[in-house]
This record gives C-alpha cells, structure tokens and sequence, in this order.
C-alpha cells in the first residue's frame, strides 16, 4: 500500500467505523488535474443504500476539507463493494476462499499479469488461487488489483 493510500485509510476508517459502518477499502486514482478517492462501505446486517453512502460521503468531506490530505482537485465516491467487490486485504481474500477472482498483478509471474481462477486460502503473506488445476501462490504485496467475480446459478 502506497504512503498515500496509507494516510488516507488512518484517516477515513475511524470516520467510517465511527458512523457505524464497515470499512472495506479504498481507491485513490490521479490522473493529472483529474482525480477520484474512492471509499467503499459495508454493513453484513443491512447492505448499503444510497442514503448510507450520501451520509458517510458528508462525514468524509468534512474531515477531508479539515485536514487537507489530497493537495489538487479530485472527486469524492462512497460505494458498496458490490457483488464484484474489490479484495484489499488478506483477511478479505480468506473470507472468500471458494470464490472466483479476478486479480492482476504488478509485474508478471511465470509470463502474466492476469489471473482468473478460485481462491484457495492464504498461506502467510501469499494468497493462493487455482487456476485450471494449477495452483498459484502470489505475494500479497504484489497484486495490484482483484475482484470477486460474481457466479449467477
């Protein structure tokens, strides 16, 4: 997890968890003048409506506008995960071992970025996923990004 991201995570989780909410994750996407903090909410018991997400986006503004941390112009979105709900952290992909994920890494292994395959656990530091009766074990700190892929029945 980039300095950036870091900073802003100690800031927002409070703010979230604080409203009553749990905190999944978060995005900071800059792309010159044009960026986007992306922060995702759950609630197990209840989902997330857009009212949950408007409430929690005014909290977050107030203590962004305070404190200051993003120095240009950027966009604020409060999310659900949603179905294809972005995995951030270890405990994230041990709680969705059995699903299906999408995921792709920073540098290539064994010649690939992209993975799509079943999440088989989390052994230390490595999160391990199979892929057509092959069985990988990625560094954490090396997927970029992955996402549950949804399976409908």
């Amino acid at each position: 997890m980039s300095a950036k991201l870091q900073q802003l995570e100690e800031l927002l989780r409070p703010v979230v968890e604080g409203m009553g909410y749990d905190y999944w994750g978060i995005e900071f996407r800059s792309q010159g003048r044009h960026s986007t903090l992306r922060v995702f909410i759950d609630n197990v018991e209840s989902g997330i409506s857009v009212e949950d997400c408007e409430k929690v986006s005014r909290q977050i503004s107030g203590v962004m506008d305070v404190e200051d941390p993003i120095q240009t112009e950027y966009t604020l979105e409060v999310s659900s995960p949603g179905m294809d709900r972005p995995l951030f952290r270890l405990e994230q992909y041990q709680a969705y071992v059995g699903h299906k994920v999408e995921l792709r890494l920073r540098m290539a292994f064994e010649g690939r970025r992209k993975f799509l395959g079943l999440i088989k656990g989390v052994e230390g530091e490595d999160v391990v996923i199979v892929v057509d009766d092959h069985e990988y074990l990625l560094p954490f700190e090396s997927i970029e990004r992955a996402n549950i892929v949804p399976v409908f029945e």
